[in-house]
């Protein structure tokens, strides 16, 4: 890569952090493709970061203080018990992370790629083809790049994963993240610094503050279940896609609702189904593990290689650190080979261990939901401890340490 042109595929975080990273091991020239517009920085969604992994991330040179957050002290977990206010609590953790809005995180990082760096919005690789030494691009439009090398940085439906291992694709988990935001953060409990998890038969809800992007603050939630099986209900989720607000079917809007009504406890329930329709949308849940992070003169960094599920919070974080390990992998390697395989061993057992962490919380709080009704809090720490055991252990909740051997 040092002295080369470069390709990157994906504009989003996972893309311009990418960026940052192959400027500074030295290419020559740096090059973006974002199929979307400008209105990336619309994706209002909130992601968080745990203080751990951001201190180290700092660091590195990726994330710093002035990126708007919101601190998060302790995760609840939170039954309904018949008509109480708040629920019952049945398990309270530490939880040490930072809170941010997507769209402001991705403007931060957008605004620190150099300005050397061609960055080009709506610019859709269509294709991607390898040769003996170098990547030929080519676009929506019919036209045609080369490059040294390309960095698919393009999310789970990536086009440079096709290319690298052909028929590769993420596979759905069976359930779906319903999604939301909206302004009602007054009157949070513990002033809005926990994140609760409200839970159920079949599933959880995440919900927690994040920063609006202009200086205030937004409600932000995600709820996780299995949709209903009905004919025509949902017939494209086995292929990886999403739903965004518009394209909603009303049969499964209204299943969610009636779900939170009679699952939540009231003063959660009214959070939710306040939400105003234009800000919320279905994600369905996917997961992937690739064979390498690397392939001839090709690259993937982010969910563009590995995907795991939302449950262990450092989606994220596993993009930022892709980027760094890329960076350090260029600097370091005397030769291409020796980048690609230092990348590929630093990146490819994490990808692998975070995704089967995910598994394990999925099922464990989604897919095979214990009896939460009739749980008190030495049964809750049991059933975490169980989801978090194995050998891929030090991935842990929030990522893994970029020090881990």
């Amino acid at each position: 890569m040092r002295g080369g042109n470069v390709a990157v595929v994906g504009g989003s975080i996972a893309g311009c952090a990418t960026a940052l990273a192959v400027s500074r091991g030295g290419a020559d020239k740096v090059t973006v493709f974002e199929r979307a517009d400008a209105g990336l920085r619309d994706r209002g969604v909130g992601i968080a970061l745990h203080n751990d992994r951001y201190t180290e991330l700092e660091s590195a040179g990726y994330v710093a203080p002035e990126m708007p957050w919101a601190p998060l002290t302790r995760r609840v977990w939170t039954v309904r018990d018949g008509e109480s206010e708040y629920g019952r609590a049945i398990g309270e953790q530490p939880f040490p992370f930072r809170a941010y809005n997507w769209g402001s995180l991705w403007s931060e990082l957008r605004r620190r790629v150099p300005e050397e760096v061609t960055y080009r919005s709506g610019a859709l690789v269509s294709e991607v083809e390898p040769d003996s030494d170098g990547v030929t691009l080519r676009l929506a439009d019919g036209t045609k790049e080369r490059f040294d090398a390309v960095v698919g940085a393009d999310g789970y439906r990536s086009v440079v994963r096709e290319a690298m291992f052909p028929g590769r694709e993420a596979s759905y988990a069976g359930y779906i993240g319903w999604r939301g935001t909206s302004a009602d953060v007054a009157d949070l409990p513990s002033d809005g610094n926990d994140a609760h998890n409200v839970v159920f038969p079949g599933g959880h809800c995440m919900i927690y503050r994040i920063p609006d992007g202009v200086g205030g603050h937004r409600l932000n939630w995600v709820l996780y279940t299995s949709p209903p099986e009905s004919e025509g209900l949902h017939p494209d989720l086995r292929t990886p896609t999403s739903l965004p607000p518009g394209r909603l079917n009303s049969e499964l809007t209204a299943h969610l609702r009636a779900l939170v009504a009679d699952n939540f406890p009231p003063y959660w329930a009214a959070r939710v189904l306040r939400t105003p329709a234009e800000t919320t949308f279905i994600q369905p849940i996917y997961d992937l593990e690739v064979p390498h992070y690397t392939s001839g003169q090709m690259l993937l960094v982010g969910d563009a290689a590995s995907v795991a599920r939302p449950h262990i919070g450092a989606g994220s974080v596993k993009a930022l650190q892709d980027a760094t390990a890329l960076e350090a992998a260029v600097v370091a390697g005397g030769s291409w080979k020796e980048v690609l395989e230092s990348y590929d061993i630093s990146r490819g057992a994490v990808g692998s261990a975070m995704v089967a962490l995910a598994r394990r919380m999925g099922s464990a709080q989604v897919e095979n939901t214990p009896d939460w009704s009739a749980m008190d809090k030495a049964g809750f720490e049991t059933w975490w401890q169980g989801q978090n055991s194995g050998s891929d252990r030090s991935s842990g909740f929030g990522g893994h340490s970029l020090k881990r051997p």
